[in-house]
């Protein structure tokens, strides 16, 4: 059996590493998927727990926060397009000027 911790630490690396990549990189697709990365790592996490104290609520709450993030990937997607086919770039710091 794998102990609790060596999972703990497994999600504190993913969300660090997902941490990281949305704090440092430029362009709005990896900004995206490090969001994506932090959230499954938050659900490993809940998963870990759940299976730890022998209740089924952690891997319910995992199942919504995938629904959710499956949610946020098709309207982050359908942004993402729109913005690049409006401004011709996927660079963050090229889309400041969003509001006008």
């Amino acid at each position: 059996m794998v102990p609790l911790s060596w999972y703990l630490v497994l999600s504190a690396v993913l969300f660090g590493l997902g941490v990281a990549g949305f704090l440092f990189k430029r362009n709005i697709i990896t900004i995206f998927m490090s969001i994506e990365l932090m959230l499954n790592a938050v659900n490993l996490s809940f998963v870990a727990f759940s299976y730890y104290w022998r209740q089924i609520a952690g891997q319910i709450f995992v199942f919504f926060v995938i629904v959710v993030a499956a949610a946020e990937a098709a309207v982050g997607l359908a942004i993402i397009i729109v913005v690049f086919r409006n401004r011709q770039t996927l660079n963050v710091d090229d889309l400041e000027a969003m509001k006008f």
